[in-house]
């Protein structure tokens, strides 16, 4: 299927300048639902999720700085409170004052939401969020990548991989299949682990690099417990970057939580893995925690009750 288009494209000017490529789909005036993708993703990463919500709602993604159409930041651009600077760019920029969306995040993206929860942005323009195969800490001791035992040589053998200096070059039959390995779970359709090998494989050295770092001294769990909005999480039960103890572990930790769910087979891609569910879920934290358009919140609560 063809990428949706986009009704309308701007830059949002970050904290420190950076500039973050942001896309608006659907209507003026739907409900908002927020995308924010993961490391060495883009916003193409959301196109089912795309295609389905922005009939009628207003979906807004953006690339992590970086990635995608938002350029590479300075050496020292990386960091999860540019992640938290960037998300409050893009809401400042696309919601009204006091205006509310639902966020989604996965992977960088969930840590971008968590980084964010202290946020005056944040909590100004936040009904509800969905973290999806995602973590707050302890990303290399928990990464099954590396077929071994827990310990410390298979801690310093995942930090070499995220931090991996060398190119990814052109997708091949060898790059899908250890993508595939890495990232997805063994039943993924072809045809969606193609996809996101060419997403992947088109992330900038730089970026990639830095991110990994940025992922491999991961220290969020603050940030869960200061999420104080209705929060659900997803989570793929064959998720090798970020195994299930990662969500119950969030789930444990969040002041909000509507529950996790599990996706049997399912690797760490599961916006495309299984976009039904995920597309799902956010359509029920839109239906449960954004008023109707023409009622005050208070009223829609009610009426979703």
């Amino acid at each position: 299927m063809s990428r949706p288009l986009p009704a309308r494209e701007l830059m949002a000017v970050s904290a420190d300048g950076s500039r973050i490529h942001v896309e608006v789909h659907g209507q003026d005036g739907a409900p908002a639902v927020v995308l924010s993708h993961g490391w060495t993703c883009n916003t193409r990463f959301w196109d089912a999720q795309i295609r389905d919500l922005a009939v009628d709602h207003r979906v807004i993604a953006y690339d992590q700085r970086g990635h995608g159409t938002s350029p590479v930041a300075g050496r020292d651009g990386y960091s999860t409170e540019a992640l938290a600077d960037d998300l409050e760019a893009v809401l400042a920029a696309t919601l009204a004052p006091g205006e509310k969306a639902v966020l989604a995040g996965h992977s960088m993206g969930g840590m971008t939401i968590m980084s964010a929860s202290r946020r005056a942005g944040l909590r100004e323009h936040t009904a509800a969020v969905l973290l999806c195969s995602t973590g707050s800490s302890r990303l290399l001791a928990e990464s099954l990548v590396v077929p071994m035992r827990p310990g410390a040589v298979r801690t310093r053998m995942t930090r070499a991989i995220l931090g991996a200096r060398a190119p990814l070059g052109p997708v091949t039959p060898l790059s899908r299949r250890l993508l595939k390995y890495g990232t997805m779970g063994a039943g993924s359709a072809p045809d969606r682990v193609d996809a996101c090998a060419r997403i992947v494989h088109d992330c900038p050295r730089r970026a990639r690099v830095a991110w990994g770092h940025v992922l491999a001294d991961l220290d969020l769990d603050e940030g869960v417990r200061e999420l104080r909005v209705p929060t659900a999480v997803i989570a793929g039960t064959d998720d090798r970057l970020t195994p299930p103890v990662h969500a119950r572990a969030v789930a444990a930790a969040l002041p909000d939580c509507l529950g996790l769910t599990e996706l049997a087979g399912m690797g760490h891609m599961t916006p495309v893995e299984a976009p039904e569910a995920v597309t799902a879920k956010i359509r029920e934290l839109v239906t449960a925690y954004l008023p109707v358009r023409g009622t005050t919140e208070a009223e829609g609560k009610e009426e979703v009750a």
